[in-house]
């Protein structure tokens, strides 16, 4: 287990890093962003450097709870901080709803103006050129956090902030490309539009996931049946029962369970061996970081299902 711990720490530390990365990359390009929307006139490139602001926000919420994670377990918090990460998500998943409903109600407003003869003048080449340094900022920001996305919810959610802020600066780029071959400004709102359409989904997974881990469900990729099938193949045990599994965070699953054995284990002192065994049947096979397991003379189970009813 130790040298899990190592690999663990060794992940989070390599996460943080990723993480100042992408914010130094989003930082110099938001201002950029905004006035050049100013500068333009486009509502578009304004949700995306509004997304991209949020993105901002939302990169430094899940460097700070990174850093929080990485605090050693206490009396208090005997899990470790390693929660952090799950809040840091929430954070940004809700951020992501806020950014995509203002930006919807500034598009309808925008459309709406249009539809009634006002007229929202939208610099094309200006709006192209920004929007192309843009997306070229989003994709180094992406390639910085890929490769540690699968490992930590937050750090996956700030992936997907970036990832769909990457898919706005392609949209942007789109209607910066149909304002200046035809004319037609309303591209602009239209393109903010899908900006939000693409922000919820992605916003509404996060969520789900963060959800899963708070409400200790048991993580999408485990089985439990199948745990239960392990810990009966191996010898002295005879039943189990009263299995949770949980997540802390993103890879770190925690597991409990009564386990029933034979009268021998404990006459013959095997007790440590059968727990090291079990311990490390869940690690090899279900990476489950923290394991506890209550062994029990056979035939309690059904005298703890008695006493319970």
């Amino acid at each position: 287990m130790g040298h899990s711990h190592d690999h663990s720490a060794d992940a989070h530390a390599a996460g943080r890093r990723r993480l100042g990365i992408a914010i130094a990359i989003i930082a110099s390009f938001v201002v950029v962003q905004v006035v050049g929307g100013f500068l333009t006139g486009s509502l578009a490139l304004l949700a995306d450097a509004g997304h991209m602001t949020s993105d901002l926000l939302g990169l430094v919420v899940a460097l700070g709870a990174a850093i929080v994670a990485a605090r050693p377990a206490n009396d208090r918090q005997t899990y470790g901080f390693r929660r952090f990460e799950v809040f840091g998500a929430l954070f940004n998943g809700v951020l992501l709803v806020v950014v995509a409903v203002a930006v919807t109600a500034s598009a309808i407003g925008r459309l709406a103006s249009g539809a009634s003869g006002e007229a929202h003048e939208v610099a094309g080449g200006p709006m192209l050129v920004i929007a192309i340094v843009g997306l070229l900022a989003n994709v180094a920001a992406l390639l910085v956090l890929r490769g540690g996305a699968s490992q930590s919810i937050n750090l996956r959610g700030a992936y997907l902030e970036v990832l769909g802020d990457t898919i706005g600066s392609v949209l942007v780029i789109a209607a910066a490309i149909v304002i200046l071959v035809t004319g037609w400004d309303a591209a602009d709102p239209i393109a903010s539009l899908l900006i939000a359409g693409l922000i919820v989904p992605r916003a509404l997974v996060l969520l789900r996931d963060v959800m899963r881990v708070l409400s200790q469900s048991v993580p999408a990729e485990t089985d439990v049946a199948e745990i239960r099938d392990h810990i009966l193949e191996t010898a002295g045990v005879v039943a189990v029962h009263d299995v949770h599994v949980w997540a802390i965070t993103t890879g770190a699953h925690v597991f409990s369970a009564h386990v029933e054995v034979e009268p021998a284990v404990f006459a013959e002192g095997r007790v440590g061996a059968l727990l090291d065994e079990l311990g490390g049947c869940l690690d090899e096979h279900f990476d489950v970081e923290h394991s506890t397991f209550q062994l029990e003379p056979s035939g309690r189970g059904r005298r703890e299902s008695a006493t319970h009813a």
